[in-house]
């Protein structure tokens, strides 16, 4: 496969919604059948756009210390679902869903990452499903319908990268500019940026631009009806960590505030805050089980303009 790279950039904003997860961390579906996720649009809307990253679940061990650390960072409040011993909770913002946290409990003797489990829109998951596989992806999961929720699958790109496709019920989130505590952005982190564009091109029909930096590190926009949805990102020059994965973004009023409050509430600050390609300030942080995330501060003035928020370098 061989990517098809076009010569203009996005006419419209870039879309500013919201895993590591490696292929030894076999993805669980939730363990009770009858748990009831809420739908993703509420009231439902007929928008789609396919490609667009509209959710994420946080796959850990330690839920409790996950809702101390993000309460803690971005305000968000959770909500336990009843479905066998609280195997899945809700974070709220402003009393809308924002994310949701996996308990994953660890058999004795294995170790997995926790980390953030990248959610991205399809019209139809079996389709969808069937042309990754038949362009070198693996299955990880069978595919769950919830009701409310929808239909989806965990998939691991031809890469290793881990990532879910969902056939949302209640439709897709409009494309507006997130609000602080929301995601803002995503990208994939992996060796071979041109053939994992390639991959995602065929599965999503994306737009992909290209863009270099002065160090030459690789930078490929994935945007669909006129707006960015992700970007494909060599690994950093410095990277002691080369495996493919996805990091999502959280939107902040102040990456360095956030930061150093990442710190006091027991994370691990993994990139310090530096200016992204468009001089937005950009951190990458770790939650206190490990499970990796980015900060973006982003000015609302650029959310109407062809500037972007830049991944990490």
């Amino acid at each position: 496969m061989s990517v098809t790279v076009s010569s203009q950039s996005p006419a419209l904003p870039w879309l500013l919604l919201a895993g590591l997860i490696t292929l030894t961390l076999h993805v669980a579906p939730l363990h009770a059948a009858g748990v009831e996720l809420p739908p993703l649009v509420d009231p439902p809307t007929r928008e789609h756009h396919p490609g667009k990253v509209i959710w994420a679940d946080l796959v850990t061990p330690d839920v409790e210390a996950a809702k101390t650390f993000y309460g803690g960072l971005f305000g968000w409040t959770f909500r336990d679902l009843e479905a066998g011993p609280k195997d899945y909770t809700l974070a709220m913002l402003e009393g809308e869903p924002v994310a949701g946290l996996v308990r994953r409990t660890e058999p004795p003797g294995e170790q997995h990452q926790p980390a953030w489990l990248t959610f991205l829109s399809v019209k139809d998951v079996e389709k969808a499903r069937r042309t990754a596989l038949a362009h070198g992806a693996r299955q990880l999961t069978e595919p769950r319908n919830y009701p409310r929720r929808g239909r989806q699958v965990v998939l691991a790109d031809p890469q290793g990268a881990v990532f879910a496709i969902l056939q949302s019920a209640s439709g897709d989130s409009p494309d507006v500019l997130a609000n602080p505590g929301e995601w803002i952005w995503s990208a994939l982190i992996t060796p071979d940026p041109d053939t994992d564009a390639a991959f995602y091109q065929v599965l999503f029909d994306y737009e992909v631009f290209d863009s270099e930096d002065d160090q030459g590190s690789e930078h490929l926009v994935l945007s669909t009806d006129g707006y960015a949805r992700a970007s494909c990102n060599s690994f950093p020059h410095d990277s002691a960590k080369r495996y493919p994965h996805w990091l999502n973004f959280v939107r902040v009023a102040n990456v360095a505030e956030t930061t150093a409050k990442a710190r006091q509430l027991g994370g691990r600050v993994l990139v310090e805050p530096h200016a992204g390609r468009e001089g937005e300030p950009v951190a990458v942080v770790a939650d206190p089980a490990g499970a990796r995330i980015g900060l973006l501060e982003w000015a609302d003035t650029q959310g109407q303009d062809e500037n972007r928020p830049g991944a990490p370098k």
